[in-house]
């Protein structure tokens, strides 16, 4: 028998009484299609597809 335990924002050390930022792909990417976003120390690359989807890769 296998359980499965769900972890919510608050187990990550995240609180739900901090406000939550919220940006437009036009504020984050303006003309571009790829973002770099450095974070710990690495960089992230935020791209938007031909099917305008969003894609977050290392």
């Amino acid at each position: 028998m296998s359980t499965s335990t769900q972890h919510s924002a608050e187990d990550k050390g995240f609180s739900a009484s901090f406000p939550r930022k919220k940006f437009t792909t036009q504020d984050l990417m303006g003309n571009s299609r790829e973002v770099v976003i450095e974070h710990g120390g690495e960089e992230y690359r935020l791209r938007i597809t031909s099917n305008q989807k969003l894609i977050l890769t290392k």
